[in-house]
């Protein structure tokens, strides 16, 4: 699979403050995750990406095209939806989404075309004529996103897109995302504060902090693995056997304390295994947590490292 971004070396400084520092990773997935703490650098490196901040050292590649060198054809791939309104005053939603397209190369027949069409598929095909002034916050995201795609790009750069929304408009800004992610021929970027909605929508993450790469992961991956950790508490005198027991079943396991057993749960062996050899050997089970790595768990083990700063 070819790469869709490349960070080679990337470096933004605004004055004397460094934003960005030696960015470099591969990312080759339908939809990356971009995460971190307010002030990360995530905007930064969107608007790098776009041409708003050259690089003072280091590039990046879009589907091969430098961002230094090919600019141009670097935003004839991208659609962008900010993070703040960015609306025309006295603008609809369709004089809009055709300006955007027109911007993007379409012919003002073309582009009027597909601006109908975005909105409508975004759901603002009954308000498309209405003065964006006048629209709701969740009109306003889902018009930030029919101008996005109105052009076709192959890469989005979605920039918070549920920021604010009440859970219906929210659901249904994850649904078309996913749908967009599914369609085969367009990639996402997105970036938000909400681990949920990382999660459900993109196959890598990428975490920043303070200006630098502190984890990618690549989720796909993460969730074929699927390893489970239980922390199981049994009766006393009886723990040991159990441990044999579950052992057995190609069990990883070790003794905490005098009564709790940690086990990593292979593939094919489940929780109810575990019960069935315990009533067959009438061992008690007094308490059993089960947990899985989630991506909380890996953002927070990424703020934990790294701790220097630029």
């Amino acid at each position: 699979m070819s790469a869709v971004i490349e960070l080679d070396g990337l470096e933004v400084t605004f004055g004397d403050r460094r934003i960005l520092a030696d960015l470099r990773a591969t990312l080759k997935g339908k939809a990356l995750g971009l995460l971190g703490p307010n002030g990360a650098g995530k905007t930064t490196l969107l608007h790098t990406l776009l041409g708003f901040h050259p690089p003072s050292s280091g590039t990046a590649r879009i589907f091969g095209k430098d961002i230094r060198t090919e600019l141009r054809e670097v935003r004839a791939m991208l659609g962008y939806m900010p993070e703040t309104d960015s609306f025309i005053a006295g603008q609809s939603a369709v004089r809009l989404t055709r300006l955007m397209a027109e911007v993007s190369g379409l012919p003002p027949r073309a582009a009027l075309e597909r601006a109908h069409e975005a909105l409508f598929y975004v759901g603002l095909g009954e308000a498309r004529y209405r003065k964006l002034e006048t629209y709701s916050l969740g009109m306003k995201q889902m018009a930030k996103l029919a101008q996005a795609i109105v052009h076709g790009p192959r890469l989005i750069l979605l920039d918070e897109p549920t920021n604010g929304l009440d859970p219906p408009h929210r659901q249904r800004m994850i649904q078309l995302i996913r749908e967009i992610r599914d369609s085969g021929s367009v990639h996402v970027v997105l970036s938000s504060h909400l681990l949920r909605d990382v999660e459900e929508c993109c196959d890598e993450v990428l975490i920043l902090k303070d200006g630098r790469i502190a984890q990618y992961c690549d989720l796909e991956e993460e969730r074929r693995a699927n390893r489970k950790f239980i922390l199981i508490e049994t009766q006393r005198g009886r723990r040991e056997q159990f441990a044999r027991e579950i052992g057995k079943l190609g069990c990883e396991y070790a003794m905490l304390g005098k009564r709790r057993i940690k086990t990593v749960l292979p593939p094919g062996v489940e929780i109810r295994n575990l019960y069935e050899i315990a009533a067959a050997r009438e061992i008690q089970i007094r308490r059993l947590d089960y947990k899985k790595d989630s991506l909380q768990d890996i953002f927070l083990k990424a703020m934990e490292s790294n701790r220097g700063s630029l």
